[in-house]
C-alpha cells in the first residue's frame, strides 16, 4: 500500500540504501498518501521501479539475496550481511511466493514474533532488517561507527 512504501522509502533514504519496487505495484508513485508517509525525504530517496522479478534479478546480479519470510526457519539476525547484499520482501498480507521461497529456502530469514500475530507491518519488518544490517557493518568496521556521516 502507498503508505507502507513512503515509510518503506523514508528507512532507505536514512540508511542510505536503495528501494526496488516490482510491478504490479497497486497504487501510483504520484499517490498523495505514499508521499505524505514518505514525507519531504521522497526526493532524497534511490529508487527503481522493475516490471518483474526476472528483471530484478538481472539488475542486481551478482548481489547475495536474503528473503523475508514468517515460514523461514532461520533468524535475521544469525547471518552476516555483505555490501551489496539484497533484502526482499513480499506483501504483508501474502508474503513472497511460495516457488520463490521453496528455491532459497537457505537465504530465507525469519524476524520472531508470537504467534498471535500474523505478519508484522511490513515498513516495520523493512526498518527491522535494515538496520540490523547497518548494526553488523558497524560492529564489523565496514562503515563509521558514527554513521551516517554527513
Amino acid at each position: 500500500i502507498p503508505q507502507n512504501t513512503g515509510n518503506v522509502g523514508r528507512s532507505c533514504v536514512a540508511a542510505g540504501a536503495k528501494l526496488w519496487l516490482v510491478r504490479p505495484l497497486g497504487f501510483r508513485l504520484d499517490e498523495k498518501r505514499l508521499r505524505r508517509a514518505g514525507l519531504d525525504y521522497w526526493q532524497h530517496l534511490d529508487h527503481q521501479v522493475v516490471d518483474d522479478w526476472e528483471d530484478l534479478q538481472r539488475k542486481l546480479a551478482p548481489s547475495r539475496t536474503w528473503f523475508f519470510s514468517k515460514t523461514a526457519t532461520e533468524g535475521y539476525t544469525d547471518v552476516s550481511y555483505q555490501p551489496g547484499d539484497t533484502l526482499v520482501f513480499g506483501c504483508e498480507t501474502g508474503g513472497l511466493p511460495a516457488s520463490l521461497l521453496a528455491d532459497s529456502s537457505s537465504r530465507s530469514l525469519r524476524i520472531p514474533m508470537r504467534q498471535q500475530v500474523r505478519s508484522l507491518n511490513l515498513a516495520s519488518a523493512v526498518a527491522v532488517a535494515t538496520f540490523e544490517v547497518l548494526r553488523q557493518w558497524r560492529a564489523g568496521g565496514l562503515i563509521p561507527a558514527d554513521f551516517p556521516v554527513q
